[in-house]
């Protein structure tokens, strides 16, 4: 048991009526990851963490916590889980202190000497005495992420744990992530913002339309991209000439008085010396490798908003 994944979904779907809100997802989160689940809204995601969290049966496939079955094994299934879907709830008229103090108890009551260093952790001791009802978005979003942590959990579940955040909160909430995962937890991240899928992540499930389109390592998605170069000259149509001519170069245009070409590096090299020969001046010729956006947009730029079903 101790040897399972923290998480493996094989063939999930879920329908409501007609509409098919997952289609046959399979992923695995490895012990250790940094797993961001993306996809654009409506796509299935929070669908998805509902089923793995065993708030919802699916229709058909299975979810594997640690090698337990959330529906089968019921709340056992959560040993070593915590998280939150969409986001987290507290009773507004009680302090954040007070919250978490019922939390410990539902827990049996162990997790109470914990509570302070744990507001301490996500930097709301200051205000643990106020009313939740008086917290920001932010904070009852730390919050979540302290009651969380009241099980002392293996595996933590985020969905889109920066939504609605100002650029300070969110750098805040990344620094806890990347401190969470420093310290053996394994994080499964529900986001729509790229860049910190990017800056977090080491590996990522794109669900597009209810399917997996890629599950993998975030370094072999980005490496994926051909490298694209620019090349910015006083003579941009001659030097697209040049390009035309060289060997190993593809896709030549020009864009926005610019160059722009694939190539390896030794067809690079080539151009350079061909561009010298011909007296064609560089002002640049650098590399630009495709984003994790770009390659986000490929595989989902199709896809119509729509509302997932909850």
């Amino acid at each position: 048991m101790s040897d399972a994944p923290p998480v493996a979904a094989r063939g999930l779907i879920k329908r409501y009526g007609k509409i098919l809100a997952v289609d046959d997802v399979d992923l695995t989160v490895e012990a250790g990851d940094v797993f961001g689940y993306l996809g654009p809204n409506g796509a299935g995601k929070t669908t998805s963490l509902r089923m793995m969290l065993g708030l919802i049966r699916p229709t058909e496939g299975s979810v594997r916590l640690f090698g337990r079955d959330p529906v089968a094994d019921g709340v056992k299934a959560l040993d070593g889980v915590a998280g939150f879907v969409e986001a987290p709830l507290f009773y507004p008229y009680l302090s954040g202190r007070r919250n978490m103090r019922l939390l410990a108890d539902y827990d049996g009551g162990e997790s109470r000497a914990r509570i302070d260093d744990l507001l301490e952790l996500v930097e709301l001791r200051d205000r643990a005495h106020d009313k939740v009802a008086g917290y920001s978005h932010g904070m009852r979003q730390r919050l979540g992420i302290a009651a969380s942590l009241l099980r002392n959990p293996r595996l933590l579940l985020l969905d889109e744990p920066t939504t609605g955040l100002d650029p300070a909160g969110m750098r805040d909430m990344r620094a806890l992530v990347r401190r969470l995962a420093d310290e053996g937890i394994t994080v499964l991240l529900s986001s729509h913002l790229l860049g910190e899928v990017e800056e977090l992540c080491n590996r990522v499930a794109i669900i597009r339309k209810g399917k997996i389109v890629y599950e993998g390592s975030l370094r072999e998605l980005l490496a994926t991209a051909a490298a694209e170069y620019r090349l910015r000259s006083n003579e941009p149509e001659r030097a697209r000439m040049i390009c035309l001519a060289q060997s190993g170069i593809e896709k030549v245009r020009v864009d926005d008085g610019e160059v722009r070409f694939q190539a390896d590096e030794e067809a690079v090299s080539a151009l350079s010396i061909a561009l010298g020969q011909a007296h064609i001046g560089m002002t640049l010729l650098a590399p630009e490798t495709a984003s994790l956006e770009d390659l986000f947009l490929g595989l989902t730029e199709d896809d119509a908003p729509q509302e997932e079903v909850a």
